[in-house]
C-alpha cells in the first residue's frame, strides 16, 4: 500500500508491449534495471505498469527487440497537475479549503444532550446560552469542568454529568434521578399519613375488595360524590369491645360502579373547502431556500405574498461535512388556496358523528372503562347537527385523601374487614 501511494506521487504509465518476441523484452528490462510491476499476459501480448524515468529508457530496448510499445493509462500526481494546470483556480481553492476546514475546526458546531429525560435540549441549551456556552464558540473557551458544576447546582434532578468535546462537538452526558425524589417525597409523606377512600362520583358500588382499612359501603349501594368509601382509621378495641382508640393505616382497595356519563358532540352544517390557485399547469407556489451554518444564515427567494389564507411547509435536514461541523439546509414552501363553503349531507354526517363516537368509545375502552348501555343520538338544529346522550357505563371508582378519625358509634363491626 505504501509503495503504491510513493508510485502514486511519482507517476507511472501502464504499457502494453506485443510483437514477435515480447519475452526478449522483459529480459532487456531485467539487464537495464527497469522495475516493472502488475505485469499480466492479455491476448498475446503483455500489459505492465513502469515508472516514468524507466519509460524514457525503452527507446534502445524496443529497436533491439522489435517489439511495439502503447501507452494504455497514466497515472500519479504529475500527470494530474498537467491536465489541469490550465485551471488557475483549483490549486489555490484547493488550497483555501484546507485552511478553511482548520480553521472551522477550532470551533464549537453541535451541542448534543444525551440521557435526558425530564429537562429537554431546549431547557438545557438555553442556560447554557446564559453561561455562554452555544454554538460558534472557540474550542479553548470551552471549560468541561465548570459545564458539570453549574448543571449539578442548577438543576437538583441532575445527579451526574459529563462533558467532553468531540471534534466539533460538545458532548454532555447526563444521569438523572430515575427514582424521582421529588414524587417520592410526596408519595412518602402520603404513605407517613393515614388515607381515606371516597367516591369521586355518584354511582353505584357493583363490587369492593379491601386490602387495608374499614369498608363503609356493600355491594349495591348508591353513593354520592365525596362519601366515605374505606376509611384508613382502625378501631382499637378491649376486651369488652369498646373502642379505645384507632390505629391509622393507607386504605388499599379494588372498588368499581355502575353510573351514567353524558356525551355530547356538535357538528355546523358549514364548512369550507380548500381551493388551492392554479395556474395552466400547476398550482401557485413560493419557495425558499436557506443555508444555516451556527448562527449564521444565508436565504435565497422569498414566501411572502399578499394571500389571505396559504399553506406553510418546511422541509429541513442536517448536513455534516466531513464531520465536522453541521449545515442545516431549509426548503420552505408557501401553497395560497381560497376558502369555498359548503354544506355536509345527511350521510356525511352520520358518517362523521358515528366515527367520533366511535373512536370516543374505544379511548374509554382503553382508560378500563366499560359501556353497558348507549342512549346516544344524532339530532338535526337549525344550524348544528349534534350527537348527544348518556351512556351507562361501569368504573373504577373512588380517590385517596387524607383520613379523618372517625366516631366511635359511625363503624359497625358486621360490616368491617380487615387486611394486611
Amino acid at each position: 500500500m505504501f509503495e503504491q501511494f510513493i508510485w502514486y506521487l511519482k507517476g507511472y504509465v501502464r504499457i502494453r508491449v506485443s510483437g514477435y518476441s515480447p519475452e526478449r523484452f522483459l529480459n532487456a528490462c531485467r539487464y537495464k534495471n527497469i522495475y516493472i510491476w502488475d505485469l499480466k499476459r492479455v491476448c498475446g501480448a503483455y500489459e505492465m505498469n513502469l515508472s516514468v524515468s524507466g519509460f524514457h529508457r525503452l527507446k534502445e530496448i524496443i529497436r533491439k527487440t522489435g517489439t511495439k510499445v502503447c501507452i494504455i493509462r497514466r497515472s500519479g500526481l504529475p500527470f494530474l497537475f498537467h491536465r489541469y494546470r490550465k485551471r488557475h483556480i483549483l490549486f489555490p481553492g484547493f488550497i483555501l479549503c484546507i485552511c478553511l476546514i482548520l480553521f472551522m475546526t477550532r470551533y464549537i458546531w453541535g451541542i448534543d444532550i444525551r440521557g435526558n429525560l425530564s429537562y429537554t435540549d431546549d431547557t438545557l441549551k438555553k442556560f447554557l446560552a446564559s453561561e455562554q456556552i452555544k454554538n460558534g464558540m472557540k474550542k479553548t473557551n470551552v471549560d468541561c469542568q465548570k459545564i458539570v458544576r453549574d448543571l449539578r447546582r442548577t438543576y437538583d434532578g441532575i445527579i451526574w454529568v459529563s462533558a467532553s468535546i468531540d471534534g466539533c462537538r460538545l458532548v454532555i452526558q447526563i444521569k438523572e434521578n430515575e427514582d424521582g425524589l421529588a414524587d417520592n417525597s410526596t408519595i412518602s409523606r402520603i404513605n407517613d399519613q393515614s388515607t381515606d377512600i371516597i367516591a369521586d362520583t355518584d354511582c353505584i358500588i357493583t363490587s369492593i375488595t379491601t386490602r387495608t382499612g374499614i369498608a363503609q359501603v356493600k355491594k349495591g349501594v348508591q353513593v354520592k360524590k365525596g362519601d366515605l368509601l374505606v376509611s384508613g382509621q382502625i378501631p382499637i378495641c378491649n376486651d369488652a369491645k369498646e373502642i379505645t382508640g384507632y390505629s391509622p393505616c393507607r386504605s388499599d382497595a379494588d372498588i368499581s360502579g355502575e353510573t351514567c356519563i353524558p356525551y355530547q358532540k356538535t357538528l355546523s352544517k358549514n364548512y369550507f373547502e380548500k381551493e388551492y390557485y392554479k395556474s395552466r399547469y400547476h398550482f401557485i407556489q413560493k419557495k425558499e431556500y436557506a443555508v444555516r451554518a451556527g448562527r449564521y444564515m444565508i436565504r435565497i427567494g422569498s414566501v411572502k405574498n399578499t394571500y389571505p389564507y396559504f399553506e406553510k411547509h418546511i422541509f429541513q435536514w442536517q448536513f455534516r461535512p466531513l464531520n465536522i461541523f453541521p449545515l442545516t439546509f431549509e426548503e420552505i414552501t408557501v401553497t395560497p388556496y381560497r376558502k369555498r363553503h359548503k354544506n355536509y349531507t345527511k350521510t356525511q354526517i352520520r358518517k362523521i358523528l358515528s366515527g367520533d363516537f366511535q373512536n370516543y368509545c374505544k379511548e374509554m375502552k382503553k382508560k378500563g372503562v366499560e359501556i353497558i348501555q348507549n342512549d346516544v343520538k344524532i339530532y338535526t338544529g337549525s344550524e348544528t347537527y349534534s350527537a348527544k346522550g348518556t351512556l351507562k357505563v361501569r368504573c373504577s371508582v373512588g380517590k385517596q385523601v387524607p383520613s379523618t378519625p372517625l366516631p366511635p358509634d359511625y363503624i359497625a363491626e358486621d360490616d368491617t374487614k380487615n387486611g394486611d
